[in-house]
């Protein structure tokens, strides 16, 4: 392959639809090969703006003015990071002769969950729990006594764990309604599924480059509504278990088609699997590969997305830990223990230019065994203070 440098005639672009923490790392990874980086994001200052050759701040849901950005610049590349962004503009570029990673039907199909539940379930046969989509409240009711209690409830369409909540009870019908009808995206339709009674859950990482698809190790990750705040690598599991979720990662990122990385979310139970969800793009628990790979989880989606070899080496165990602000604050501050940089372990601070309760502004991350590096990660945390 040949490389370019940067504002030149002849550059090789990426265009970042989305410039939070997991888009600034691939800004990084794509300038260490000379590659030109135009982020886009709806917010100023956005992590990856602060890296990129050139920024954009857009409404990401106004097809116009996305692919007015996109005609503009004429990159080789669209790499969508987020789920609220206007399908219909993809469409069009893609039609148009742009290159969107993995492709504009994978991004629409995995932005919404009813689209990849059914498109899983219903034409790839992957083995899920039991799932309604509701419209109204009533609906939701009904799907819930259908279901059982608990069950869990869900945009179609949200980013984050945001619009998410368990119903242990009929009486959290009203608080999980108006939950799911506040969250980020598309909430005119629901997800109820039933809860699915599982051992643990992971993040299957699958990198695909139109000529080999690679795993890495199993992440187990610990969520709070519907948002990662612990990831471990590897996540212990049975050989059979293993090999299952690598057969169900591969059968859903080869279904969708394309290049580049995906995070395929994943239920087990003993040995049996079931399929969650699957976003095209690196994902938020895979974080902890920044100190467990050769190649993270951002260097292999920028490798797939280019068609370069994807050949890496696992170092050893680790794990990484979330840490969310407790106040808003429009000129954040995170206070950092100087423990927290030692031999294993270091912190990486997203640069984020607003604070508020609940949004991630850091990621600590360990190497050592599992059970040592995630006890190790969850005292770290607590060391990290808003100011």
């Amino acid at each position: 392959m040949q490389f370019t440098a940067p504002l030149k005639s002849n550059s090789k672009k990426i265009m970042l639809l989305g410039s939070g923490e997991l888009g600034k790392e691939v800004a990084i990874e794509a300038q260490r090969l000379g590659i030109e980086v135009i982020a886009v994001d709806r917010y100023a200052a956005a992590p990856a703006h602060l890296v990129a050759n050139r920024a954009y701040i857009v409404n990401m849901q106004d097809e116009e003015a996305v692919l007015e950005i996109i005609r503009r610049e004429k990159p080789d590349y669209i790499l969508p990071e987020i789920e609220a962004i206007s399908i219909n503009a993809l469409f069009r570029a893609e039609k148009e002769g742009f290159n969107v990673i993995p492709n504009a039907d994978a991004v629409n199909k995995t932005m919404n969950r009813k689209n990849i539940r059914q498109f899983a379930a219903e034409e790839l046969g992957l083995k899920t729990g039991p799932y309604r989509f509701v419209k109204t409240r009533e609906e939701m009711e009904t799907a819930a006594a259908e279901m059982g209690y608990p069950c869990v409830v869900k945009p179609v369409m949200s980013s984050s764990g945001h619009g998410q909540s368990v119903m242990r009870s009929p009486t959290d019908l009203d608080s999980s309604w108006e939950m799911a009808k506040e969250a980020r995206g598309d909430a005119s339709e629901l997800i109820v599924e039933a809860f699915v009674d599982f051992d643990y859950e992971i993040t299957m990482l699958t990198a695909r480059n139109g000529k080999e698809t690679v795993f890495c190790e199993p992440i187990g990750h610990q969520q709070q509504d519907g948002d990662y705040i612990f990831s471990w690598q590897p996540m212990r599991m049975s050989s059979l278990a293993k090999e299952r979720s690598q057969q169900i990662a591969k059968t859903i990122t080869d279904g969708l088609g394309g290049r580049g990385l995906f995070g395929v979310e994943l239920f087990v139970k003993g040995d049996e699997v079931y399929f969650s969800e699957v976003s095209p793009r690196p994902h938020d628990t895979g974080m902890v590969t920044l100190i467990t790979q050769s190649q993270s989880e951002f260097a292999l989606h920028l490798r797939a997305v280019l068609g370069l070899p994807l050949g890496f080496t696992f170092y050893g165990d680790g794990a990484s830990a979330a840490f969310k602000s407790l106040k808003d604050s429009c000129s954040p501050v995170v206070d950092v223990d100087d423990s927290l940089f030692s031999d294993n372990s270091f912190v990486r601070v997203f640069g984020k230019p607003e604070s508020h309760k609940g949004r991630r502004m850091a990621v600590a991350l360990v190497f050592d065994e599992v059970e040592k590096a995630l006890a190790q990660a969850k005292r770290l945390i607590a060391k990290i203070k808003d100011v």
